[in-house]
């Protein structure tokens, strides 16, 4: 009942991989996106938060068909990308960790901003009365403190992306081996016949793995904040 067939097994695979793909790239930006939130006020600050969290409120399918626009192998950047280096993303697993980044990216930011503001500044401001640069204070001072905004917003990105859907299948569609994740897999099992044990086993899985993100996101936020605390 509970074991999974081969390509159940390539679907949960395939969506941790592009989970952790997804996380790696958007991680870095998120950090340089939140801090430029929460501490810079300048003409575009609020279209740019707007942007940010777009893909919180539009239809998934919407970012899925933007990304095809300008990602596709005859997009604004999909065609430079072919010409240049002969990399395709759209209908590869590549377009998939892309989607999946683009979706949980609100959230990544979400996390590390809150972390960041609730620093005080007045440590940063210390930091550079005795003379440490900018990035030095940053890296030394304030990256530390926000680590527990980090490790929540990257296991919600995570979960987040190991369970994306509408934009993935429409800007990589669904196939075999390649851009089939667990809820595209699942899916797919609900519009066959006998396929309602796969997608019970598939559905099961996915719960287990967001709660076991949200938990570990809980304890490791709780431990690195008990450690700066003590």
């Amino acid at each position: 009942m509970f074991a999974l067939s081969a390509l159940e097994s390539e679907a949960v695979l395939l969506s941790l991989r592009v989970a952790f793909w997804s996380v790696l790239i958007s991680l870095p930006v998120a950090i340089a996106v939140a801090w430029l939130l929460a501490r810079k006020r300048f003409p575009g600050h609020l279209f740019l938060n707007g942007l940010v969290h777009l893909p919180l409120v539009v239809p998934p399918v919407v970012v899925g068909y933007l990304l095809l626009l300008l990602l596709g192998r005859n997009g604004a950047m999909g065609a430079w990308l072919w010409d240049w280096f002969g990399i395709t993303v759209a209908f590869t697993w590549r377009g998939a960790a892309v989607a999946s980044a683009v979706m949980a990216f609100p959230l990544m930011v979400r996390a590390i901003r809150l972390s960041l503001e609730s620093v005080d500044i007045r440590l940063e401001a210390a930091a550079r009365t005795l003379g440490a640069p900018p990035i030095w204070v940053f890296a030394t001072v304030s990256l530390p403190l926000m680590a527990p905004g980090i490790l929540t917003g990257t296991m919600l990105a995570f979960a987040r992306g190991f369970g994306e859907f509408g934009a993935t299948i429409t800007f990589v569609s669904n196939i075999p081996g390649e851009t089939r994740t667990l809820p595209i897999a699942l899916y797919s099992l609900t519009q066959v016949p006998g396929g309602e044990g796969g997608a019970l086993r598939l559905m099961i899985l996915s719960i287990v793995i967001a709660m076991l993100a949200l938990f570990a996101s809980e304890l490791l936020a709780r431990r690195v904040r008990a450690r700066l605390e003590g």
